[in-house]
């Protein structure tokens, strides 16, 4: 076995670790007892629930609190957290409790895992990534557990908060609220303020970075000392929710949110903005959204959360770095300068092909499900958009959706969660390129 691991890229073990998960997921929920009916589910509905769990997306063929028993529940629940966290992190954790040795080449797996810039420190950042996300998990838990005991007995309401807080934080966007109605997700708590805070509160810290975590922890609140990917990882998140809120606000004051209280639109809106950026969840119907809404939330899930985070999409640092390229061709300026700081040519590479593999699967993806069956296409799109961001918020067309398209979805939710730049890595094997450069030769550009 490890002969065999050797023989890997540290990008193919990646993708085959999440194939491994996904396939053993699947297998226990197409177990009778995985159903509160009892009965066999259909292969490709259970690889879609694993897909969709471990690569913490949130789309769903039937509702998960009418559909799954406790047992599938559950099965859900720890395919969460082992996709949020990453089978590296868990790996590696499992490793330093037995007293096992710890390799360079495991080493460099969980660094491209957990996408950190260095290979140094990274076994004591994934100690501090498994007590971090015990601490806000339990907080959220206990918190959540405490609201849902006013309408329900303690044992349930400890199995909620618990549910939704390892959801919340993994950004997986499932739910157990289907007991108020199928497919209803936080609806019924549109207007409360303790459900509403704690869900986007984890939502946001998982979806900031563990990298980002290890900075604040270091530096604390010393903004100034935080690295350049800190610095652009907070600022943009936080124009993203607040600047998404602000345009939802504006979009639905006279639809989804119109007679509410201002408080309860502001509510709404922010919670609309922050679980766009690849959560999931809705306080909100999202088929009656605007158009504009329905725009808005594509865009925000496209970009997602950050780099090395429990989020999807292609990431708060890759829209910056664009932004600043595109700014410094207009400028004519020679590099790219943010915050006092130049950017690096292979973060604007990879930061131009992570954009162009990602539309040009949406684009792709969109084409085969609208030829394939009759669905509106911009439907169709926000489906594709929240499958590889791996969001989750669906119009509700993802149900009825035929087994091809289904297909379709579980490999965009695939290629989401482990990045499609480590995919189309992983396909490239071990190919050492040759030294030798082909001649220049310009052509014409726009």
């Amino acid at each position: 076995m490890k002969l065999f691991t050797k023989r890997l890229t540290q990008t193919q073990m990646i993708v085959l670790g999440y194939c491994i998960i996904i396939f053993l997921g699947a297998g226990l929920l197409m177990l009778p007892v995985s159903t509160k009916a009892g009965v066999y589910t259909p292969f490709t509905d259970a690889l879609f629930t694993s897909t969709s769990a471990a690569c913490v997306t949130g789309l769903v063929i039937a509702d998960t609190f009418q559909y799954w028993s406790t047992f599938g529940q559950c099965v859900i629940l720890c395919i969460i957290q082992i996709g949020g966290l990453g089978f590296m992190t868990i790996g590696v954790c499992f490793a330093i409790l037995l007293r096992r040795k710890i390799g360079l080449w495991t080493r460099g797996t969980l660094q491209e895992s957990v996408n950190i810039m260095q290979v140094g420190g990274i076994v004591r950042l994934a100690k501090k990534i498994i007590v971090g996300t015990a601490i806000f998990e339990g907080m959220g838990a206990l918190i959540l557990a405490v609201r849902f005991s006013r309408e329900m007995s303690l044992g349930k309401a400890v199995y909620f908060g618990v549910f939704h807080s390892i959801s919340a934080f993994c950004n997986a966007g499932f739910d157990l609220m289907g007991e108020s109605g199928a497919y209803s997700s936080f609806t019924k708590y549109y207007n409360d303020p303790i459900v509403n805070l704690v869900i986007m509160s984890l939502i946001v810290i998982g979806g900031i970075g563990f990298f980002v975590w290890n900075d604040i922890s270091v530096n604390k609140l010393k903004f100034r000392k935080y690295r350049l990917h800190t610095k652009i990882v907070l600022i943009s998140t936080a124009i993203l929710i607040f600047g998404g809120a602000a345009l939802l606000f504006f979009f639905e004051k006279n639809n989804t949110i119109a007679g509410m209280p201002f408080g309860e639109q502001v509510l709404c809106s922010l919670f609309g903005s922050v679980t766009a950026r690849t959560a999931g969840f809705n306080t909100v119907d999202t088929a009656a959204l605007t158009d504009s809404s329905k725009l808005l939330t594509t865009i925000l899930m496209f970009i997602g959360g950050s780099p090395g985070s429990t989020a999807g999409g292609v990431k708060t640092t890759t829209f910056v770095v664009l932004l600043i390229y595109v700014h410094a061709n207009l400028r004519k300026e020679m590099h790219c300068n943010i915050l006092g700081r130049r950017l690096d040519e292979d973060s604007i590479r990879k930061a131009s092909a992570v954009l162009c593999i990602n539309l040009f699967a949406v684009i792709l993806a969109v084409l085969v499900i609208v030829t394939v069956q009759p669905a509106a296409m911009t439907d169709v799109a926000f489906e594709v958009v929240s499958a590889i961001g791996t969001v989750g918020m669906s119009t509700g067309i993802t149900r009825d959706m035929e087994t091809v398209s289904k297909l379709v979805l579980i490999f965009l939710m695939y290629c989401g969660r482990i990045g499609s730049m480590t995919f189309a890595l992983s396909l490239r094997g071990h190919k050492i390129e040759a030294p030798v450069k082909a001649p220049v030769e310009k052509i014409m550009i726009g």
